[in-house]
């Protein structure tokens, strides 16, 4: 634990990993939820960087239609990155063994009620960009701009994207500014004040 918050705390007192700049779009109010996540999870870049150990849900239920949102992997370790209801227990993990989350794992595989519904080909490395849309029926994965073949179908209910860390992983979240285009009809997640 002390390991993976100093490695997290070294990156934000550098200013992070640089990446290529993006375009200063309008900016969205979804980011990480401290009031939503575990003990040992330390949220910084105005809510976008999850690191040290836990998980964390988004401060925003995906209400639209088609939602779109991205992670960069900055290091590796133990992680996962899916959906979840907020009755989800985001102190047992890992993630994925119940039947209030769906989540990919830093091994490629995907898990909800503890049971595999399918697998990555290829190893997501530091530096990747996993994207992934949701519809309220089927939750699709893209690895650097590329469909994956991947998802999941019939969630149901009302879902938060989830993040999970630990063993020195860290990852940016980017509910805006993303690096690559979101499929057509997907956009990113809005707050529901802004659907009316």
């Amino acid at each position: 634990m002390a390991a993976s918050f100093c490695g997290c705390l070294r990156l934000f007192m550098s200013g992070g990993i640089t990446t290529n700049k993006l375009p200063n779009r309008e900016q969205s109010g979804v980011k990480l939820d401290p009031s939503h996540s575990g003990q040992d999870v330390v949220i910084v870049k105005n809510g976008r960087r999850i690191c040290g150990s836990g998980a964390a849900l988004s401060n925003a239920p995906i209400v639209q239609n088609k939602a779109y949102f991205e992670v960069k992997i900055q290091s590796s370790g133990s992680w996962a990155i899916g959906l979840a209801t907020r009755k989800c227990n985001i102190n047992k993990l890992p993630l994925g063994e119940d039947a209030e989350s769906w989540v990919l794992r830093n091994d490629g595989a995907i898990f909800h009620k503890n049971e595999q519904s399918a697998t990555l080909t290829g190893a997501v490395e530091e530096g990747d960009i996993l994207g992934f849309t949701f519809d309220h029926v089927d939750f699709n994965i893209y690895l650097n701009g590329r469909p994956t073949g991947c998802s999941v179908h019939g969630i149901r209910g009302t879902t938060f994207p989830i993040f999970y860390v630990d063993d020195g992983a860290i990852m940016d979240i980017q509910f805006v500014n993303f690096f690559h285009e979101p499929p057509e009809g997907y956009e990113r997640i809005m707050i529901e004040q802004s659907l009316l």
